[in-house]
């Protein structure tokens, strides 16, 4: 019996996968060269990857810039009011529209910057929110 066990388990996790693993790994180095990927752990690998997937958010406030706004402004403060209350799922679903993924570049939050600017329409009231997400720019009316 542990002999049979032995053989299907190494079937089941090596031989049945081993051609779609081995053509998944010849496209992948096609793409991105294996010397360079080989000085990362697999932790660090899916973090330069994929990105972070946990965010300290009152970083994220600190390194926003702004265009016609200041810091201060009442629709500043009101928006990371809001912000802040919102459940982590919520955030994570703006970071998607903002930037068009749910997770943080590897490089981490200090370095991922974003833009919140007035967009100086006459009748805010009628421009709903709108991001650019090739720049990270978010357009918020007052």
């Amino acid at each position: 019996r542990k002999e049979f066990v032995d053989l299907y388990v190494n079937y089941v996790l090596n031989e049945s996968i081993r051609k779609p693993f081995e053509d998944f790994v010849q496209g992948f180095l096609r793409g991105c060269p294996g010397r360079k990927w080989k000085m990362f752990l697999p932790a660090e690998l899916q973090t330069v990857l994929q990105g972070h997937t946990k965010c300290d958010w009152h970083l994220l406030e600190k390194s926003v810039m702004y265009g016609r706004y200041k810091s201060l402004d009442k629709t500043i403060r009101n928006f990371w009011t809001v912000f802040h209350k919102l459940p982590e799922e919520k955030k994570k679903m703006f970071l998607v529209f903002l930037s068009g993924s749910d997770r943080i570049p590897a490089c981490g939050l200090e370095h991922f910057k974003f833009c919140i600017v007035d967009p100086q329409v006459k009748n805010p009231d009628e421009l709903h929110l709108v991001a650019n997400t090739c720049h990270h720019i978010l357009f918020l009316p007052r």
